[in-house]
C-alpha cells in the first residue's frame, strides 16, 4: 500500500547538500518525547550541527508538520538569523525564558500565532512526523520581520539556503 501522506516538505523545494543534525533529545526516526509535545511540556528541543559548507553565513531552524489536516502543513518553529559561528541550541532555547537563545536570533510566528516553539498537537489519528531542519545560509540576516507568515520565512530560508540538515519524528495520540 502506497504512503498516503502528505510529502516532505523539501522534497519538491530546490535541492541543496546534507549537512549533520543531531539531538540529545531528538532520534531520527523515532517518536518526539512528551517534554515537546504541547500539553505536556512544550519545551524546544536540544539540536546540534556540524558539517554546514564553506560560505555559510548564519543559520535558520524549523520545525513543520506535512501531515496536519490543513492542506498546508503546520509551522511549529520559525528560528532565523543564527550566527555562523553557533553550532547547537540548547533545550529551551525556543520556549519558555528562551535561555540559550543566540545573541541576533529571533523567531517568526509559528501556525499557534505565537513567536516561539510550539510543540506537537495532532488531533486524533495516525501518528504525524515532525520535521526539524538546521538551514545554512548564505547570509548573516534572511531581511524579514517577525510579524510575516510563515510561508515568507520558509521561502526565504529556502531560497538562501546552501545546505540543510534534517531529523524527523513522529508524534500521535
Amino acid at each position: 500500500m502506497m504512503d498516503q501522506r502528505a510529502p516532505l516538505p523539501y522534497t519538491y523545494l530546490r535541492q541543496v547538500p546534507a549537512f549533520t543534525v543531531a539531538s540529545d533529545d531528538l532520534v531520527d526516526g523515532g517518536v518526539l518525547p512528551g517534554a515537546h509535545v504541547y500539553e505536556s511540556g512544550n519545551i524546544s528541543p536540544h539540536l546540534r550541527w556540524s558539517g554546514a559548507p564553506e560560505g555559510t553565513e548564519g543559520y535558520a531552524v524549523t520545525c513543520f508538520d506535512p501531515d496536519a489536516p490543513t492542506g498546508s502543513g503546520w509551522w511549529h518553529w520559525l528560528l532565523v538569523d543564527i550566527p555562523a559561528e553557533v553550532g547547537e541550541l540548547p533545550r529551551g532555547a525556543g520556549s519558555g525564558a528562551m535561555e540559550g537563545l543566540p545573541k541576533g536570533a529571533f523567531h517568526g510566528r509559528n501556525d499557534y500565532g505565537t513567536f516561539d516553539f510550539g510543540g506537537a498537537a495532532p488531533p486524533p489519528g495516525p501518528p504525524h512526523r515532525y520535521v526539524f531542519a538546521v538551514h545554512a545560509l548564505g547570509v548573516e540576516s534572511i531581511e524579514v520581520t517577525p510579524e510575516q507568515t510563515a510561508a515568507v520565512f520558509g521561502g526565504t530560508v529556502n531560497h538562501h539556503a546552501l545546505a540543510r540538515a534534517v531529523l524527523t519524528v513522529e508524534y500521535g495520540v
